[in-house]
């Protein structure tokens, strides 16, 4: 067993995947193996991932879904499956830098010294934000959509994700608690749910660096639409951003249910007055959220927030 699994989730990816295994592959470093979750894929994806997995034997292990999951289902058993001392997430499209593997490994290491290895942590970074081409948009993901890194407390996570899940290593104790326990129904995305298990439970940390190349292409699930297409999305539909909201609150309820056993009792505390507060009245809802720091990043974003709720 490899010190560090590289988990992708791959889904008609022939256009890019070859070069961001070639990528990773690149690093210095070299006790890794990438295991990957093909999601029903109709081009030649598998027959690339197959090709590369003769020139690297032993290094690459590709597996195929019966059935399509999703990305967020297909990341989270992916990680309850595989077992390794420190599990990192990748996408299909991006280009990973030859430290990435080492320096967020470093940082790992330093943070389970601090806390422990028997509890969930999580390391995340920044990207650099790149077209299709590999041509630099931003050097900051962070800073490019007006988003603050540091703030992973537990009470501004449930609001807003801050991990990017192709930046994200996990301690093995994260795919312990998701093979142990349901998965979840109401997962918004893979990395926020490892964002809550990690700040409910356990830890995270920020490197402040991009250490992969993020692309931004046609195909994206998810990616760097920059502030001001965030505000035009947010203005042009209240009615969306109400039903995210909810959205928000299943995925607390759902969070609570799981792991209410094994959950510190100021996390519960936490967790349980979000998700109350569909049921509050006008005042009350704007007051709980300011209280307790369910809050996103920026005075814009939380007075859309307010107006909302």
């Amino acid at each position: 067993m490899s010190t560090v699994a590289v988990i992708m989730a791959s889904y008609n990816g022939e256009k890019y995947v070859r070069q961001q295994i070639e990528s990773i592959f690149a690093s210095g470093f070299g006790d890794f193996e990438i295991f990957i979750y093909d999601d029903g894929s109709k081009d030649n994806t598998i027959g690339i991932i197959s090709e590369l997995e003769q020139q690297h034997p032993g290094r690459i292990h590709l597996h195929q879904n019966e059935t399509n999951l999703g990305v967020t289902r297909n990341f989270l058993q992916a990680v309850a499956r595989v077992e390794a001392d420190y599990i990192m997430l990748c996408d299909q499209d991006d280009v990973w830098k030859p430290n990435k593997i080492e320096k967020t490994l470093n940082r790992m290491k330093a943070l389970e010294k601090r806390m422990g290895r028997d509890l969930p942590l999580a390391v995340f970074t920044d990207a650099v934000i790149v077209d299709e081409r590999l041509n630099k948009i931003s050097d900051s993901f962070f800073r490019f959509n007006h988003l603050n890194p540091k703030k992973t407390d537990l009470a501004h996570i449930l609001m807003e994700n801050k991990l990017i899940g192709c930046t994200v290593m996990v301690n093995a104790f994260v795919g312990k608690l998701l093979k142990q326990y349901p998965m979840p129904e109401h997962a918004r995305f893979h990395d926020w749910w490892i964002a809550l298990l990690a700040s409910s439970m356990g830890k995270i940390s920020f490197i402040d660096e991009g250490t992969l190349y993020y692309r931004q292409h046609g195909g994206n699930l998810v990616g760097g639409t920059g502030f001001i297409s965030y505000l035009k999305n947010r203005l042009a539909n209240i009615r969306k951003q109400k039903d995210a909201l909810m959205s928000l609150y299943r995925q607390a309820e759902d969070f609570l249910a799981i792991y209410d056993e094994i959950l510190p009792q100021e996390s519960k505390r936490i967790i349980r007055e979000f998700a109350s507060i569909p049921q509050m009245g006008f005042f009350s809802k704007r007051l709980t959220l300011i209280r307790n720091g369910y809050l996103k990043s920026g005075l814009i974003r939380n007075l859309g927030l307010m107006l909302i709720v």
